[in-house]
């Protein structure tokens, strides 16, 4: 597999700083865990922000410091972590470790809805900043032309996707943003298994989908 389309630097850093919605947390780590690439520029990133910290000046803390900190990243699911070699699963090659916790396991375990032409979909339990979703999508299907009102991740974990950016495959994210307007169209070859986060709304341009819009919570 050899992952052509990549998170920015932006996302990276942000990233890395802890500065990312849950959602957003999920899929990039998702992604990092199976791009060598976006991994090792990550690792930078975190280098220095480690070399900034050190260069800081220390303050006292209170005795009960450590304790209210452990509390914090206990109380706190959206710090995802991808940080280690991408990894083979035998037992599921389509959800790489970051998102198996978010199904309680594997592909099987993934409760999906239907969405109409053999679309489905199943949205996963992270804060409500943004949304997470898995996209199950018929080879051949295409998904309804929209835009955005914010900013969209897609992220190929089965099968690939052709629109108007491009073509992408396992590995490969699609950052999306209110200036592209796309119909994304699953690969002949396979059924498609998408990871897509949104910040907000889509806009749909047909009637039906903006109809079922609210329903679906897309």
């Amino acid at each position: 597999m050899t992952v052509q389309h990549h998170l920015t630097n932006d996302l990276l850093m942000a990233y890395s700083a802890g500065d990312l919605p849950e959602a957003v947390n999920l899929i990039v780590a998702t992604h990092i865990s199976l791009c060598d690439e976006c991994r090792a520029t990550l690792g930078s990133f975190d280098a220095v922000g480690g070399a900034v910290l050190d260069g800081c000046d220390t303050a006292a803390m209170s005795g009960n410091s450590l304790a209210s900190v452990l509390d914090m990243i206990h109380a706190q699911d959206s710090k995802i972590t991808a940080r280690g070699p991408a990894q083979t699963d035998a037992a599921d090659p389509v959800l790489p470790a970051p998102l198996r916790d978010y199904v309680e396991g594997g592909l099987d375990n993934v409760r999906w809805r239907p969405v109409g032409m053999g679309v489905k979909q199943a949205i996963l339990p992270t804060t409500k900043d943004a949304t997470a979703r898995l996209l199950y999508i018929p080879a051949g299907t295409a998904i309804p032309d929209h835009g955005h009102k914010g900013m969209e991740l897609t992220l190929v974990l089965k099968g690939a996707f052709q629109d108007e950016d491009g073509y992408f495959g396992r590995g490969d994210i699609e950052i999306a943003s209110e200036d592209l307007n796309h119909t994304p169209v699953a690969d002949i070859s396979e059924d498609c298994i998408c990871l897509a986060v949104t910040d907000a709304p889509l806009r749909f341009r047909g009637l039906m989908p903006r109809i079922a819009q609210p329903f679906l919570g897309i």
